[in-house]
């Protein structure tokens, strides 16, 4: 049995290029669509047995590379270049559409100054800064939330432009936005650490110890003792 795939049994599920084990929340699920193409299921929904790679851009590269879905599937699986691509744009889809469910719920301050009454108050759960923001600004803001919430302070996520931060709130150049204590902050959390996990930044993604995240070319993390891909090990700062 290729227990790369939906057979297995148990909480774990096994990396088809890898072979190492991690929950599902720390993999990624793929199908077979009816046009013979892979499908990424971010989800994990869709119908189908599925094949599961391990959050990596370079496990997913590395997969399409070898014929790993072909094998594991026992099937004709046509995986198109692409993949990873796909792959991070759907993740990427995902935790924009996360921070437009968080801005329903009434958890979204933005604005400087906003933001800055905000984390006085001490009602934030994580900071979010434009991309292409000014760096003044962001050191300002990160350096007043661990003044409030001490050295360990709270995530700052620095995934998403000002475009499409604007685009998920329905506002107009939003650069830096709070964001309140809340079930919806930490779902958005979830899936930009997701996002950050498999696009493998060194600098911004890294955990709060501060060590960069190297990977060979199956995408195998190279740190001490943990994998990049397991989430559940971060106390990121910095997204």
């Amino acid at each position: 049995m290729d227990v790369s795939s939906d057979e297995e049994s148990g909480s774990e599920r096994t990396c088809a290029v890898t072979r190492e084990k991690a929950p599902p929340e720390e993999m990624l699920r793929f199908v077979l669509g009816p046009d013979g193409f892979v499908v990424p299921d971010i989800k994990r929904k869709l119908p189908g047995r599925g094949v599961w790679i391990g959050l990596s851009r370079q496990r997913v590269a590395a997969a399409v590379k070898k014929q790993v879905f072909a094998r594991s599937l026992k099937n004709k699986a046509l995986a198109a270049p692409d993949l990873p691509e796909m792959v991070e744009s759907l993740l990427r889809r995902d935790a924009l559409q996360t921070l437009s469910l968080a801005n329903k719920a009434g958890l979204v301050t933005a604005g400087f100054v906003k933001v800055e009454k905000a984390i006085e108050a001490g009602d934030v759960g994580a900071l979010l800064h434009a991309r292409d923001g000014k760096a003044d600004g962001k050191r300002k803001l990160g350096q007043a939330l661990r003044r409030r919430h001490g050295a360990e302070g709270k995530p700052e996520i620095g995934l998403f432009s000002t475009d499409e931060i604007d685009a998920a709130l329905g506002r107009v150049h939003v650069v830096h936005a709070a964001l309140g204590n809340g079930a919806a902050t930490k779902v958005l959390l979830a899936s930009c650490r997701r996002l950050a996990v498999y696009r493998g930044d060194e600098e911004a993604d890294s955990p709060a110890g501060g060590e960069d995240l190297k990977a060979d070319e199956t995408g195998r993390s190279r740190r001490p003792d943990e994998d990049a891909g397991d989430i559940s090990s971060w106390d990121a700062r910095t997204i």
